[in-house]
């Protein structure tokens, strides 16, 4: 497919920018759908302002890589829970579920393969 240069106007700051045909094919080569709403340098002031390192848009399922988004994690939370192999007071990332057992990180290590 050949791709030819657009001009689009900015959704923020209403200037003109262009959409050149290698943007437009690494746009499809990634598998974006849209073309780009806002200038580079709307764009770069909205990843900086929002913490997002690949502009915004989410990558097709399974081509996401190992990036979280260049900003720090979130933080996760841990609730308290019992063992169930050898009683020790754990913490765990989920909310147990009452009738499931849980582990704490020796006895669940042990029970793996």
């Amino acid at each position: 497919m050949d791709f030819t240069d657009k001009t689009l106007v900015c959704s923020d700051c209403q200037a003109e920018f262009t959409y050149t045909a290698a943007d437009q094919q690494r746009h499809k080569e990634r598998g974006y759908e849209h073309e780009p709403k806002r200038c580079p340098e709307c764009r770069s002031k909205r990843r900086a302002a929002t913490g997002v390192a690949g502009g915004g848009h989410a990558a097709p399922r399974g081509d996401r890589g190992g990036s979280h988004g260049g900003g720090p994690r979130p933080v996760r939370k841990f609730f308290p829970a019992t063992c169930a192999e050898c009683g020790r007071q754990t913490e765990v990332p989920f909310k147990p579920t009452e009738g499931r057992p849980v582990f704490c990180r020796d006895c669940f290590q042990s029970k793996r393969p």
